[in-house]
């Protein structure tokens, strides 16, 4: 029987740099308005993380950001018949994919290999299919270029691909991370089954309408007789695009008159929900009732939430903010400005995303150039 906690040698690897990061203070959170007795951490932006490196007072040796690095983890909808078939021939990827097998009770690889796509793109399968192919497309980035993992300062995952970034960080064994997306992807398939929701990649310009058109549309779904209906932005893409979610009659509002309110484009994505709005309430509960039942670790380098695009403090945090997740807008063009924010003519780190599509690079491009002139794509 293979060992079912993650022992991949991924993590392991990190553990030298918290000579770099420094003493991690545990501080005991138990709710958002309740006072620390202990000092905060510091809000460190990777920028500052760098001025720390090698100054006097530490007496490190100075680190040239440009010789770390930043990894990225996709999420849900960029799944694909065929996905983590390049991966095969590097023995851990399919290690990794066997200990997926044994702890979910069904066979993943078959599934990303073979399909069929309608069950592929389920929610309950696709967010476990992008988690672990991610984590094998690491394994290919460890083989090729290990001195990407050992160098790794932070790393951040597009909504489901937090859940990555936390394995990769070590604040979440691999099994209990399955097993707690696996609650959360059934729950916010039965979200989507109750209640007819979907997504839409908005472009839009300076004179458009956003927030109006969202309201309009919550309030026409009202007038429809639709009880406790939604229209909101869900993700923050980068400038000047929004992806909006809600009930599917709202969406179809917005299709029709985005004339009305100066919508450049608007274009429904393949997914059957209506994910981080409150039409997902329901999923809420199972996944708090799942995740207390692990024991999470502070994490070994900074992740960066999709809550607030600020990076956890410590393991309190996460069980914090991981909930509000499944409600909350992803706020991903804050988090990446967050992440490469330099002083000007500084080096940025070299950022690899991992898993499926090149997406995530693709937005980087939009939100700063120069961080994404070396970025480099490891495709599952």
């Amino acid at each position: 029987m293979l060992t079912l906690h993650l022992n991949l040698s991924i993590c392991l690897k990190l553990r030298p740099l918290l000579r770099f990061i420094g003493t991690k203070t545990q501080i005991g959170l138990r709710n958002e308005k309740e006072t620390i007795d202990e000092k905060p951490l510091p809000q460190l932006t990777e920028s500052k993380l760098m001025e720390e490196m090698g100054t006097p007072k530490t007496g490190r040796p100075r680190i040239d950001p440009k010789e770390t690095s930043i990894v990225l983890f996709p999420g849900q909808g960029t799944q694909y018949v065929g996905m983590a078939s390049r991966l095969m021939h590097f023995p851990e990827a399919r290690r990794i994919f066997k200990l997926a097998n044994e702890v979910l009770g069904y066979d993943l690889l078959k599934l990303c290999l073979e399909g069929p796509r309608e069950k592929l793109n389920r929610t309950e399968y696709a967010q476990l299919a992008v988690m672990v192919s991610s984590l094998a497309a690491l394994e290919q980035l460890r083989e090729e270029r290990p001195k990407a993992i050992e160098s790794c300062v932070a790393t951040a995952g597009f909504s489901l691909g937090e859940f990555t970034s936390l394995v990769f960080a070590g604040s979440l064994p691999f099994d209990k991370a399955l097993k707690l997306v696996q609650v959360r992807a059934n729950a916010m398939q039965v979200a989507c089954d109750q209640i007819p929701g979907g997504m839409a990649m908005v472009l839009y310009g300076p004179d458009s309408n956003i927030g109006t058109a969202c309201v309009k549309a919550q309030q026409w779904c009202v007038d429809k007789g639709i009880e406790n209906p939604h229209c909101g932005v869900a993700i923050y893409m980068y400038p000047h695009c929004k992806v909006v979610a809600g009930n599917v009659e709202a969406l179809e509002y917005l299709e029709k008159n985005s004339n009305a309110y100066k919508i450049r484009r608007i274009k429904r994505l393949p997914v059957n929900g209506a994910f981080h709005t409150p039409l997902m309430d329901s999923a809420v509960a199972p996944f708090i009732k799942a995740l207390e039942t692990i024991k999470l670790e502070d994490p070994l380098i900074h992740v960066y939430s999709n809550i607030d695009g600020k990076p956890y403090r410590n393991a309190a945090g996460i069980i914090r903010k991981l909930p509000k997740h499944i409600v909350r807008p992803v706020k991903w063009e804050q988090t990446l400005h967050e992440m490469y924010e330099r002083k000007q003519d500084t080096n940025f780190p070299r950022t690899f995303e991992c898993g499926s599509g090149k997406g995530l690079i693709g937005i980087l491009e939009k939100v700063n150039a120069k961080a994404a002139n070396s970025a480099f794509s490891v495709e599952a």
